[in-house]
């Protein structure tokens, strides 16, 4: 079961810093790199579709 919860882990961490990154490089605001990683692979789906 350990190794379940770490595969979670490490995916929310990846899911959170490329939210972050793609945030960053659209926007240049901290502000909205805060808010897109909280919704992390949300905001990755979204950015993903609409481009």
């Amino acid at each position: 079961m350990a190794a379940k919860a770490e595969v979670t882990r490490v995916g929310i961490s990846f899911g959170n810093a490329l939210a972050i990154a793609i945030s960053w490089t659209t926007h240049k605001s901290i502000l909205w790199a805060i808010l897109h990683g909280i919704f992390s692979w949300l905001y990755v789906i979204y950015y993903a579709l609409t481009r």
